[in-house]
Parts: structure tokens; sequence; C-alpha cells
């Protein structure tokens, strides 16, 4: 008898055989149904009628590639895109090699009309929020971590020597490097390898010093974030860590507590655990441990400070030392697709470009 039911996404499967009665469904962060194989997506094509109305919000319909658009398409306009996923991918996107593909000069055009009827409202036009600031803190890698960045990277050359690189390839490998650069690598058999980052702790201490209110540090990798963890409260700075093993009850529990009470004063984050749906409005300063390779992810992440309520300026604050974290900071910036970019970004990488 409730007039408005709210559930998460892969709740809908649980309430599915209830849905014939709605005439409406709103679907926030509607991004989470861009992949048309997966049983979320089917769940919800499947309780969709001719007489309901249905509304998808998002912010980045599109944002790792062109082809992320076909199942919001094929939800909302399935008359308006080919039947299938092969043709809608062969209308917006360019074969390159058996596994690179590019977007065609055309195909935002073509996702714009694909995901049409549509209003869009910008931050600005909403919200009075005060201004976000972006900066960067250069952090040399420490003596040890340059000499095994130095000896990965000519391995990767090696490998790469009149090769084809596939982008799973070339994503593994930048990944081992970005691993190194944050202080913690994960060898092949599972095992972690620490390296002694001081350097880059010493940068955020400072900037934890300087802040004005609380921070949130996003940390790529779950054995930095231990790392980190530990050395803030070694330091005498209350902190608590969020990230895939945090179950959902005491990750609420740490947010209600950051946002309502004094400690604690830093939230050490996993960007894929906190990128969507939280607002931590306490804090208003953002560090980046190292970067992530999820335009996506990114953008919503520093959007949890910059959320209605903020009332002090914010910033976010890239933390960089190597010269691959140099370049997806850039790339990130400039919201340049690195999936799409991956394999050129590996080859700069590996011939020291």
């Amino acid at each position: 008898k409730a007039e408005f039911v709210i559930c998460n996404f892969d709740g809908l499967e649980i309430i599915k055989d209830c849905i014939d009665q709605f005439d409406l469904i709103v679907i926030d962060e509607a991004n989470a149904y861009k992949n048309v194989g997966t049983k979320r997506w089917k769940t919800l094509n499947s309780v969709i009628k001719p007489t309901m109305w249905v509304w998808m919000l998002t912010g980045t319909p599109a944002s790792q590639s062109p082809t992320d658009a076909y199942g919001l398409a094929k939800i909302i306009n399935p008359s308006g895109i080919p039947k299938f996923y092969g043709a809608f991918r062969d209308l917006v996107m360019q074969r390159i090699t058996t596994f690179k593909w590019i977007p065609k000069n055309n195909s935002e055009t073509v996702v714009h009309e694909a995901l049409q009827p549509a209003i869009r409202f910008t931050k600005e036009e909403c919200l009075d929020l005060p201004e976000m600031t972006y900066t960067t803190r250069e952090v040399p890698l420490t003596t040890q971590q340059l000499k095994y960045y130095e000896s990965l990277r000519k391995n990767m050359l090696t490998v790469a020597a009149g090769e084809e690189i596939t982008t799973v390839n070339a994503a593994a490998n930048l990944n081992k490097l970005l691993q190194l650069s944050c202080g913690a690598v994960y060898s092949d058999s599972g095992e972690v390898v620490s390296f002694d980052a001081k350097s880059r702790m010493t940068a955020l201490l400072e900037v934890i010093e300087e802040a004005s209110h609380k921070v949130i540090v996003f940390v790529p990798f779950r054995h930095a974030i231990e790392i980190i963890a530990e050395e803030l409260k070694v330091q005498g700075i209350s902190c608590e860590t969020i990230h895939g093993g945090i179950s959902a009850t005491k990750r609420t529990e740490i947010f209600a507590k950051f946002q309502t009470e004094t400690n604690p004063q830093v939230l050490v984050i996993q960007p894929q655990a906190a990128a969507h749906g939280v607002t931590l409005h306490a804090a208003n300063v953002v560090v980046w441990w190292g970067p992530i390779t999820s335009i996506e992810t990114y953008l919503q992440a520093n959007a949890r400070v910059h959320r209605a309520g903020q009332r002090n300026p914010c910033t976010v604050v890239h933390v960089q030392g190597s010269p691959v974290e140099k370049k997806i900071y850039t790339m990130l910036s400039e919201k340049v697709d690195i999936h799409t970019r991956l394999i050129d970004l590996y080859k700069n990488i590996v011939e020291g470009t």
C-alpha cells in the first residue's frame, strides 16, 4: 500500500513480482545498468511494461566508452537503437586492431540521439556550491621505489618488443607500476610486497595538517589503505577505513560518525566503495594517494564533498611521483577515456616518453 518503494539495484530481483502495479520507476545512478548482459539489467528490463514511466538519472551516461550508452538506451528508447549490441558498437566505435577500438568522430551525436528524450541540469544551475580547486603535490619516489619502478618498466619494454600488447596485459602491467608508486605491490602469488613510501606519507600529513576541516583520502589499493591508517593512528590522527571488506552496516555507521561527530578526522577509502550515493561534506579536502583509471569513479568520488550542504571551499589534491601517475592524472583532469587510450598510454610509459 506504500506510495513510494525504495530499493537498491539488486533488491529489484527480490520484489520484481510486485512491480506490475507501479506506474513509475526512477533509476538513480543509472550507469549501473549499462551492461545488457548482467542479471541486474535483465531483471529491470523484464519488469518494465509499456504502460510505465521510466526516469533514468545519471551524470555520466557514457563515461568510459560510447558503448556504455547502449544498456541505458535499450531501456528508455529501444526503438531508437539497433537490436543487437554489436550493431550499436559498429555505429559508435572504429576497430583499429584485434583488441583495440576507438570512438568514431560522430559517436557523441549517436549517443545523444540514442538517449532521447532527455533533459540536463548542471550542478551550477541547481546548487549554490563553493569553489572546488584542484592541485598537485609532487612527491618523488624513494630510491627503493625508483629502482624497482625502472626495473619493472624495462621488463615491460622487453616483453612489448615486437609483440601485440592486449588491453588486458597493458592494464595489468600499468597497474603494477601504480601499485609500486603507492607503496605496496601484489605479487603473482597474491603476496604483498611493501615499499618505502615515506615521502608520500609526509606529503599526506602536511595536507591533513593544513586542512581547515576533515579530510578524505582515496587509496586505490587495499594494502596501502592499511599502511596509511596505521601511520595516521601513530601520528595521533583519528581515522577510519572504508573498503570492500567493510560491511554495509559498518560503513553506514562510520559515515554517520564522520558527518556528525568530531572524530574520525580522516576517512581512508577505496574509491569504488564510496563513489556513489554518499554525502561526506563534513570534509572539504580530498586527497588522491594514487590515481585510478575510471573517469566515472574519479568524478563521483570527488563529488562526495562537493554536495548540497557544503559551506566551505573544497580542494582536490593529486599526490604524484611516477610518470604513470602524472599521465593518468592528466587524462582524468581532461576527462580523456583512459580505457580506449590504454595501449597508447602503455607504449608511452614503457618507452619512457
